[in-house]
C-alpha cells in the first residue's frame, strides 16, 4: 500500500525567524499532518550551547510563531547533542513520511568545518527529505 510523500511531515526548526520563513515557504503546499521540531543542542560532558530554559523559551516562541501559519501542528522537542541524529530520531519516533526543512545558508568555510548539516540530513536519513525553497514567489 503507498502513502503519500507528504502525508505526516516533520519540520525542524532552528528559531523564531527560522519557524516564520519556513512556515511561509512550505505554505503553498498541501500537506497532511505536521510536527514541528525543536532540537535543543545538549553538551553531553561539556557546557550547554544556550541554557536548557532559555532553549525551552525559544522552542515555544518558535512553535507559536510556525502555528500561526499551521495552527494544527503538533509540536515535538528532542534533546541531542547531534542536530541532525535527533531530527532523524524525531521523524522516527513520530512515524513522518518525510522530513520538510529549510536549508539554512551561512558562509560556506563554516559549513565545511561544522559538517553541512543539510547534506549530513538528506545523505543520513532513512526516509525522504524535502528541501523547500529559499526563496519565496510574490
Amino acid at each position: 500500500m503507498s502513502k503519500s510523500l507528504t502525508e505526516s511531515i516533520i519540520v525542524p526548526i532552528a528559531n523564531q525567524e527560522d519557524a516564520q520563513a519556513t512556515a511561509t515557504a512550505l505554505e503553498p503546499y498541501d500537506v497532511g499532518d505536521i510536527t514541528i521540531l525543536y532540537v535543543v543542542e545538549k553538551g553531553e560532558g561539556v557546557p550547554d550551547k544556550t541554557p536548557v530554559e532559555q532553549s525551552k523559551q525559544v522552542a515555544s516562541e518558535s512553535f507559536d510563531i510556525f502555528k500561526e501559519t499551521f495552527p494544527e501542528a503538533k509540536t515535538e522537542t528532542t534533546y541531542q547533542r547531534n542536530v541532525v541524529a535527533g531530527i532523524i530520531e524525531a521523524a522516527r519516533d513520530v512515524d513522518a513520511s518525510a522530513i520538510a526543512f529549510r536549508p539554512r545558508g551561512g558562509a560556506r568555510i563554516r559549513q565545511f568545518l561544522a559538517g553541512d548539516r543539510s547534506l549530513r540530513l538528506i545523505t543520513e536519513a532513512e526516509r525522504p527529505v524535502i528541501a523547500l525553497s529559499v526563496e519565496v514567489d510574490e
